[in-house]
């Protein structure tokens, strides 16, 4: 209970500095840019075996780091991809990794935090506001080239990217090269990526709306939540009439053998995206003018006492996503302190 209280007082803490610092806002305002000036896909298409893991290891798992920006980055990349080419075009890269309109400029952060002072080096009320741009500029840099390290470091079939080396052995950043969602593959020419084509079938590729980007929510979700959204949005695709009539769910055995997420990770994020609002308890579906006790007898599971273990089933709320990420995550981080606090007074 005590780390989760302090990872939820870090957590909103980060939350108003990047507030703080429009660092959310800015990171949207050019992702919009991108999205206005190129195709304006409605969504963002992702082949699900990005998420597949194998009995050797799993590849999520890697990803979802509690500070990493490896999964943020990848999908960032698959966004920005799909608005410049067209289906099957492949990837080259266009956008250098600092300056305006980079790749530095499309992830948003709250900076360095110095737990002796407790402030935010990079937003001293005495620092000058160019130099503190140019410090979260750095920053950003840094995060954006340990995100590339990690994806690469994946493994040579796996890697999510590869970083071709200068002459003296130097990582080239600026010119790495982005994968398929199944990695760099077998061959000694790297599976370079491509954007999905529109005729491939439901349960080869995940949807992600476009306001899951352009609205702040890839800034603001932690890894093990942007996972765990992944899933649910993949298992919806799989079994659409199950999730529209009584939801999906995945039990703690299949969840581990396909995805290698474990419970703490699972459980945590589908708490924290149910009080986001972007999925909910199964709910009944309701059709205009029916009665209430036939659409029950119809779509209603045979009545049963709850198993201790049965897992919940959960439906997606896309219109959740139509909210202010920032503002929607204060609120609910907050009043999440609130109880945390007084469950700590009540135990001392």
């Amino acid at each position: 209970m005590a780390d989760a209280r302090e990872a939820n007082a870090r957590r909103l803490r980060r939350l108003a500095q990047m507030r703080k610092t429009d660092s959310i806002k800015h990171a949207s305002s050019t992702l919009r840019g991108i999205w206005e000036n190129g195709r304006k896909p409605g969504s963002i298409v992702l082949r699900s075996t990005l998420l597949a893991a194998s009995e050797e290891r799993s590849r999520l798992t890697e990803l979802i780091l509690p500070r990493g920006l490896a999964l943020r980055f990848y999908l960032l990349a698959a966004f920005e991809a799909q608005c410049r080419l067209e289906p099957g075009a492949p990837w080259r890269n266009v956008l250098p990794l600092k300056g305006s309109g980079s790749w530095s400029d499309l992830i948003a952060i709250d900076g360095a935090y110095d737990a002796v002072s407790g402030s935010y080096g990079t937003a001293s009320e005495s620092t000058p506001g160019i130099l503190r741009s140019k410090k979260l500029g750095e920053l950003r840099l840094r995060q954006v080239k340990g995100a590339l390290r990690t994806l690469e470091g994946l493994g040579r079939e796996d890697a999510l990217v590869t970083i071709p080396q200068g002459a003296k052995g130097q990582r080239l950043y600026d010119r790495f090269l982005l994968m398929q969602e199944t990695g760099r593959g077998k061959n000694q020419t790297p599976d370079i990526y491509t954007v999905p084509a529109p005729r491939w079938q439901a349960v080869e590729t995940i949807t992600l709306p476009a306001a899951f980007f352009l609205g702040g929510w890839i800034q603001v979700l932690n890894p093990s939540e942007v996972a765990t959204w992944l899933i649910l949005r993949m298992l919806s695709k799989w079994a659409p009439r199950k999730h529209f009539v009584s939801g999906v769910f995945l039990t703690a055995r299949l969840r581990m053998e396909t995805y290698g997420l474990h419970d703490d990770a699972w459980e945590d994020g589908c708490r924290r995206l149910l009080e986001f609002g972007l999925i909910r308890r199964a709910e009944l579906p309701k059709f205009e003018g029916a009665d209430e006790s036939v659409v029950r007898s119809v779509f209603s599971q045979p009545s049963r006492p709850r198993r201790r273990y049965e897992p919940n089933y959960w439906q997606m709320t896309d219109a959740g996503l139509d909210q202010d990420a920032v503002a929607k995550l204060e609120k609910e981080l907050t009043l999440r302190q609130k109880v945390l606090d007084s469950a700590a007074k009540t135990r001392a």
